[in-house]
C-alpha cells in the first residue's frame, strides 16, 4: 500500500509521525510525506524543535486517488496550519469522497472538522477537541483507539502518543481490509 502522511511545514509531533511511519515501513508498505510546501518540514517534541524531514510530495500536486490511505499525525500547530490551507483540506476530503481509509491522532481531527467529514462519525482525539468534534456533528469518545465504519470510509482515531501502539496496529489492520485486492 502507498500511504500518505499529511503534515504542515512545521508543528507536527515527531513521534506521531515517526512511529506510524515505521509501522507502515515495517509492514512492507510505502509511506509518502506530503506537505503544503516543498523542501523539509520541522517536527517538534511537544514545544521543542526536533528533527527535520524531507517532503516527498506537495499537496497541490497530488490526489487522494494516488494513495491507498491517509495518516494525519498531530501536534497542536500542525493541524491548525493544515486546516487553513484549502488544498490540504480538499486533499483530506478526497479520501472520504473516494472511500479510502483515514487515520488521525491527537489534535489531527481538527483538519477533519475543517474538511466537514466528521458528521455522523464516532471518533476520539486529544480531549480539548471534544467540543469541536461535537459541534461538527461527530460523537467524541475517550478511547485509546476508535474505528468508525459509519461513513464512506474507515476512520481510525487515537487520543495521544501513549496510544501509538494500538493506533499503529489498528491502522495496519483497517487499511489492509480497505486496500484494493490485486487480481
Amino acid at each position: 500500500m502507498r500511504i500518505a502522511f499529511l503534515v504542515a511545514p512545521e508543528g507536527v509531533e515527531q513521534i506521531e509521525l515517526t512511529d506510524p511511519w515505521q509501522a507502515v515501513t515495517d509492514a512492507g508498505h510505502e509511506p509518502v510525506l506530503v506537505s503544503t510546501e516543498p523542501g523539509r518540514i520541522q517536527a517538534f517534541d511537544h514545544l521543542d524543535k526536533a528533527a527535520m524531514f524531507a517532503v516527498d510530495e506537495v499537496v497541490g500536486d497530488v490526489r487522494a486517488e494516488s494513495f491507498d490511505g491517509l495518516i494525519l499525525p498531530g501536534g497542536v500547530a500542525n493541524p491548525d496550519m493544515l486546516r487553513t490551507d484549502e488544498q490540504a483540506v480538499a486533499f483530506v476530503r478526497g479520501f472520504f469522497d473516494s472511500g479510502r481509509p483515514v487515520a488521525a491522532i491527537c489534535h489531527a481531527p481538527w483538519t477533519l472538522v475543517e474538511a466537514d467529514v466528521v458528521s455522523g462519525r464516532v471518533l476520539t482525539s486529544w480531549p480539548s477537541l471534544r467540543t469541536d468534534i461535537r459541534n461538527a456533528g461527530g460523537t467524541w469518545v475517550d478511547e485509546q483507539v476508535q474505528i468508525c465504519d459509519n461513513g464512506p470510509n474507515t476512520l481510525v482515531t487515537s487520543r495521544k502518543p501513549d496510544d501509538l501502539k494500538a493506533f499503529d496496529e489498528a491502522v495496519l489492520a483497517e487499511f489492509a481490509k480497505a486496500a484494493p485486492k490485486s487480481a
